[in-house]
Formats: structure tokens, C-alpha cells, sequence
């Protein structure tokens, strides 16, 4: 469970107000001292997030939050972060004190009854006012003797079970038992020492999954690899980087798609990402693009997102562009200032968070895509990548 990815893990937000014992319950529903406790309003700052196994659904993220009514300017940008981790949490717990619902739990709770978000509301410290009744439908619970804890770890599985896909498949539904699938993996300076990147781990246990047979090559022996096997393979998937390389190396009758296009339908929206991609062509003189990673890492001297992807769109373009960069959570709140926005894969952040970063792009009219796409795009092998899923018109449901 500790090996599994945070990114293809539901994370479970708890929000409320300070001191009302949110990470106390985190504690309780663990079994683990994972958050620091307090009786001094305002203990948790910024946001904590910690696996777990939740039986009988899986592995979860619990992330927990600072208070909704944390006060000042320093407050304030806590609240702010704690709006930012809602947005991306697949599922949430409203956490209220027994013997307490004030405006903070009631406008809380009616803006999450009228949001995509499903939640539950717990109230905790039963133990202090055990005849008091909330005015709405709630788990009672108490962290600190524990009354209530174990039902309510049993009602979140369930209702997990319910709303989210446990199953998470990045090629599943592209192979069939007995396959032969070829991933064209380079081996560059960004390639971790000793390990694969994560979205090519991913895909090797799926296929492994779907009872098809992995075959791992650097792009300089794919050519040779192809000549010499006994049969074409099912499908071939490469990294984009090589992806004009492959094309011209993969015989036109076997499909061929990118691991980002893979993860582009796996934690976002294939056909956004197509739309935004064909926006490129209408970037000018000046435009502003933004490039955004989901994670943090130590920029390269031909980095993908600071380099290459800036250098194949102004060549292709061939527009003075500005391009800029967002790593991890730092995600920008106000988009409009851009053009379009190219977003990594995604392979760290839950399906959630991306269709979040999604939604606010598309809110302030800004075209999105992801890097496979718009790379693909660039080099004129799009139409190719996108067989795989029906072919470009009948993923933006033209002709």
C-alpha cells in the first residue's frame, strides 16, 4: 500500500473549525499518532496528508486541513490553502463539535450539498455533549474515547466503494490476454538512476494485469527490436519526447500512442486536451503560456517543460512567445493572463485535482492540453497517437 502512488489514491479531505478535533479523528481512524493534536485552536497550519489503508476499501490519503474560521492575514492564506486541497479531494468529512453548528458548519455544509463533492458530516467529542442532536443527518463519534470510530471507518469504505472507480486502468481497455505490448522507454538525464518515471511503472503493471506481456526498449533499439520479433505487436506506447522518432520506426498498421495521451484519458479529459492542443496554431506575437507540472523536481539543462516544449511550439509557431512555469501545488488562481496552459501527465495528483486545474482554465476561457498531446501535435503525428481511442475526429466528435 506504501508503494502505491498518492495520485491513484482517493484523498480524503477533513474541514471544519479550528479545535474541533479534526486531527484527532485523523488519529482515530488510523490507529496512528500521524497529526499533531492540541487543545490550542490553530495547531494544524498547513495541510497534512497521510496514506492509509482503509478496509475493506484500500489504500485512501487522509489530508487534514487548518480551520475554515482561522483568523488574520496569515489565517487567511490557510483557509486559502485548505479551498485549494477541497478542490482536489475526491471525498470530504465535515467535522463539528458536539454541542456546536454555527454559520461556519451551516455554509460549509450547504456549499458542499450544492458541490460535486460527496461528503459526510461527522460530529466528534460526543463525549461532552452526548444528548445533543445535530440539526442535520451526521456520524457521532468521539476521537478521544473512540465511541463511534470504527462504524464510521466502516461507512467511508462503503461509500467509497460506491462513488469512486477502484480500479485504476491506463491501458486496460486497449489489451486483451496474450498481447504483445512494446513501451519505448529513453534513458536520459530525467530518467531516475535504478528506476523507471512512474507513468511507465503504471503501464507495465496494468498490461501485467490484463494477462498481456510488456516489452521495454530504448528508442535506438526499437527498430532493430521490430525487425526481429515473430509478430507485430498489439500496440506500441513511447515516451513523447521520441515520439516522431517511433512513428517513423512502428510499420503504419501498428497502433502507436504516447504515455502521456494514455494518463491524459486517465486523469483528465482526452478531448479538452485535443481542442487546447489545436489552439497552438493560434498563439501570436507576445502570447503568454503557461507550463505546469504537477510535481517538483530539479530543473535539467534540456529540461522537457522549461526547454523542449517551449522550443518545438516557438518552432513551430514560429511566434515570440513568453513562456512560464508552475511546479507542484502552485498552481496560478487567475489564468487569463495566458493563452493556453500545457500540463504535464498528472501521474502524482488524483483525477480530481486535475479536472479541478481543468475547470478553472476552461472558466477563464484559457485552452488547455498536457505535454503528450501538445508534443504530438507540434510534430504532426497526433492524428496517429489518437488511433488508438477512435481517431481525432471521433474523439472531438467531428465528421
Amino acid at each position: 500500500m506504501q508503494k502505491q502512488p498518492s495520485g491513484m489514491r482517493p484523498h480524503i479531505i477533513l474541514l471544519g473549525r479550528r479545535n474541533v478535533g479534526k486531527s484527532s479523528l485523523v488519529n482515530a481512524l488510523t490507529e496512528q499518532p500521524l497529526a499533531l493534536v492540541s487543545e490550542v485552536p490553530g495547531t494544524t497550519t498547513d495541510p497534512v496528508r497521510k496514506g492509509y489503508e482503509l478496509l475493506p476499501f484500500g489504500p485512501v490519503v487522509f489530508v487534514d486541513t487548518g480551520g475554515i474560521d482561522d483568523v488574520g492575514e496569515i489565517g487567511r492564506l490557510r483557509v486559502e490553502r485548505t479551498k485549494k486541497e477541497q478542490a482536489g479531494a475526491d471525498f470530504a468529512l465535515l467535522i463539528a463539535e458536539a454541542g456546536q453548528w454555527t454559520d461556519h458548519e451551516q455554509q460549509l455544509y450547504e456549499q458542499l450539498k450544492d458541490g460535486k463533492l460527496d461528503f459526510m458530516v461527522v460530529v466528534n467529542k460526543i463525549d461532552l455533549a452526548p444528548d445533543w442532536q445535530p440539526p442535520v443527518d451526521a456520524w457521532q463519534v468521539s476521537a478521544k474515547t473512540g465511541e463511534g470510530v470504527k462504524e464510521l471507518r466502516v461507512a467511508m469504505a462503503e461509500r467509497l466503494r460506491q462513488i469512486t472507480q477502484q480500479t485504476f486502468s491506463v491501458i486496460g481497455d486497449l489489451v486483451q490476454g496474450g498481447d504483445l505490448i512494446v513501451l519505448v522507454v529513453p534513458i536520459d538525464l530525467e530518467a531516475p538512476r535504478g528506476r523507471l518515471i512512474l507513468p511507465q511503472v503504471i503501464t507495465i503493471r496494468d498490461i501485467l494485469d490484463n494477462d498481456a506481456a510488456a516489452l521495454v526498449v530504448k528508442e535506438r533499439e526499437l527498430y532493430a527490436t521490430m525487425q526481429s520479433l515473430g509478430r507485430a505487436p498489439s500496440l506500441v506506447v513511447c515516451d513523447s519526447q521520441v515520439v516522431l522518432k517511433v512513428a517513423a520506426d512502428v510499420p503504419r498498421e501498428v497502433p502507436l500512442t504516447t504515455f502521456s495521451i494514455l494518463f491524459a484519458r486517465l486523469k483528465g479529459d482526452l478531448p479538452t486536451f485535443v481542442r487546447g492542443a489545436k489552439a497552438i496554431e493560434t498563439l501570436t506575437d507576445g502570447d503568454r503560456v503557461l507550463i505546469a507540472e504537477a510535481c517538483s523536481h530539479h530543473p535539467l539543462a534540456d529540461d522537457i517543460g522549461r526547454v523542449k516544449i517551449p522550443r518545438w511550439i516557438r518552432q513551430y509557431t514560429g511566434r515570440d512567445l513568453t513562456f512560464t512555469n508552475a511546479q507542484g501545488r502552485n498552481y496560478p488562481e487567475d489564468l487569463r493572463e495566458y493563452k493556453l496552459v500545457v500540463h504535464c501527465g498528472g501521474c502524482m495528483i488524483t483525477p480530481r485535482t486535475m479536472e479541478a486545474r481543468m475547470e478553472e482554465a476552461l472558466d477563464d476561457g484559457v485552452p488547455i492540453t498536457n505535454y503528450g498531446v501538445a508534443i504530438s501535435f507540434v510534430h504532426g503525428v497526433l492524428s496517429r497517437v489518437l488511433e488508438p481511442f477512435g481517431g481525432l475526429d471521433a474523439l472531438l466528435g467531428e465528421g
